[in-house]
């Protein structure tokens, strides 16, 4: 007995081919989103690495400024700013006021 091949119809072939048409279509459009929203992730990480630097900076004068705080020349300003205060021989000159 001779095996018949079957044909494919052209409505199967023409179907085969949108469908592979349509696959390729959807690859390449997810393809593209994909790479702006990489394009927009590499800017926002720019971004928050400067803001990272911005931060260690800040942190490194506030902790600057608590060494400072915790020495006895800032102890005298604050004395002498917010208080008044003066040692017991230092003589204090002021400019006059004008009228």
């Amino acid at each position: 007995m001779r095996k018949r091949q079957k044909k494919l119809s052209r409505a199967t072939v023409f179907g085969v081919i949108l469908l592979t048409v349509v696959l390729c279509a959807t690859l390449v459009y997810k393809q593209n989103t994909l790479k702006a929203k990489e394009r927009e992730y590499a800017v926002q990480i720019k971004e928050l690495e400067k803001q990272k630097k911005e931060c260690i900076k800040k942190k490194k004068e506030i902790e600057e400024f608590k060494d400072y705080v915790e020495t006895d020349e800032y102890i005298e300003e604050v004395a002498r700013e917010k208080f008044g205060l003066v040692y017991e021989d230092e003589v204090i000159f002021e400019p006059e006021e004008e009228k």
